[in-house]
């Protein structure tokens, strides 16, 4: 059952949480990151450990701020404001694509607030600019992929949710999830805080230098966990990661994309089970 709470400060943060059984607790950071949580309710839901499911700062019910503090560092500081009116000492942290990138600079940046780190349909390493080479069928379904940041009329916000709904086919492997994604869709509240920013040119990568070597002097567990068919994140940055963490192994979900987590829920919910239980 799940339960809403909003951390007081500035910026006030939603915090969707589920009680546990146990002492582990699991902080999920959303991607987008004009996005909200809700979209990774299910199948995490099912998972026995406590949940924290915050909207970061300027999306979904967080507050807003002024467009200099859509920061990383920012961010950093809100989710350890999370894991402190919440009781918790340490958590295990996944983050999804954007997110991934947000989980992995808090367990570098908060090493002592991090018991393990899993980073799902996102990557560690940089992309390079052929990261995607030679995959024919992405490049068709994203020439067929209609661009509304090019039409007249709409508003920041109305664009971030009609691009999600037009990457529908993009993010999304298997035909038949394709119905419950959309329904997701409809729920989320989304925003433009962060794309104002990105548009102006002036917003920071939540991305570390060197992340990886940084990471793997951690020498805490960690999971790569990825849809094969992943058009965002390319599954090719699994392995090279896997040679620069030693401690860090990975599931890929052969018949999963970006949102493996839709397209493979019992796989995806089996590997993060079995990796909480492991670490």
């Amino acid at each position: 059952m799940w339960s809403e709470r909003v951390v007081p400060g500035e910026p006030e943060i939603f915090v969707a949480w589920q009680q546990g059984a146990g002492d582990r607790t699991l902080l999920v950071i959303h991607g987008g990151p004009d996005w909200d949580h809700s979209y990774l309710r299910d199948p995490l839901e099912q998972l026995d450990c406590h949940l924290l499911l915050p909207d970061l700062r300027g999306c979904g019910r967080s507050g807003r701020v002024p467009e200099e503090e859509y920061h990383p560092d920012g961010v950093m500081r809100d989710l350890v404001r999370v894991l402190d009116v919440f009781g918790v000492k340490r958590a295990d942290v996944l983050g999804h694509s954007y997110g991934g990138m947000v989980a992995q600079r808090f367990a570098i940046t908060h090493p002592s607030r991090t018991r393990s780190l899993i980073v799902s349909g996102s990557s560690v390493l940089p992309l390079s600019p052929d990261a995607f080479a030679d995959w024919p069928e992405r490049d068709e379904i994203l020439a067929r992929q209609d661009d509304p940041w090019q039409r007249e009329g709409l508003s920041p916000e109305e664009c971030v949710r009609a691009e999600a709904f037009a990457a529908v086919h993009a993010n999304i492997r298997r035909p038949d999830a394709v119905p419950g994604y959309l329904r997701r869709l409809e729920k989320i509240r989304f925003g433009a805080e962060w794309v104002r920013p990105f548009l102006a040119g002036t917003l920071v990568t939540p991305r570390l230098p060197d992340a990886a070597q940084r990471i793997a002097e951690l020498d805490i567990p960690v999971l790569l966990l990825h849809g094969r068919q992943d058009m965002t994140f390319p599954v090719s940055l699994v392995e090279p990661t896997l040679e620069l963490i030693p401690q860090a192994h990975a599931v890929v979900l052969e018949e999963a994309g970006h949102m493996a987590h839709v397209d493979e829920p019992d796989g995806y919910l089996r590997a993060v089970r079995e990796f909480l239980a492991s670490s």
